[in-house]
């Protein structure tokens, strides 16, 4: 019996995508436990239709994705930090930090958790971080610590 799986069954297949199954399996377990519908003309018309839609997202995000990696490799951030006379700054930078730089001088809101920083941060100087959005897309930015 050919079904389409709603949702990830383990040792089948993921959701959205169309299966054959033998028929006792189908009707006793998948359907009634909503992890699969029958596989008729109606419901894989709404599956195209679903992946189309699916499809036109996820470009969409990409075309947002890099336009976001595009501003971010511009040019360095600056983060002020409070600095002793010998150049070593008070505390470290944090993600934290990085993130509200990112907010206020590229116009991006990123979250926290996705910024990763390469170094310890710290004395004044350059040194990158990695961002990651997800799906394998991640891109290194650079930073500057200045005294404040």
């Amino acid at each position: 019996m050919e079904i389409i799986l709603i949702q990830d069954v383990d040792n089948l297949g993921a959701a959205h995508e169309k299966v054959s199954v033998k028929n006792g399996y189908a009707r006793n377990y998948l359907i009634p436990k909503k992890l699969a519908i029958e596989a008729n003309p109606s419901n894989l018309k709404q599956l195209e239709e679903k992946l189309k839609q699916r499809h036109k997202k996820e470009e969409k995000l990409l075309a947002e994705l890099n336009q976001v990696t595009s501003k971010l490799k511009e040019g360095p951030l600056k983060i002020g930090a409070k600095t002793g006379t010998s150049g070593k700054i008070f505390g470290s930078v944090t993600s934290v930090q990085l993130a509200r730089a990112i907010r206020d001088q590229k116009g991006y809101e990123v979250d926290r958790r996705r910024i990763q920083i390469l170094d310890e941060v710290k004395e004044l100087g350059s040194y990158k971080a990695k961002v990651d959005f997800g799906n394998g897309n991640e891109i290194e930015i650079e930073f500057e610590v200045v005294a404040e």
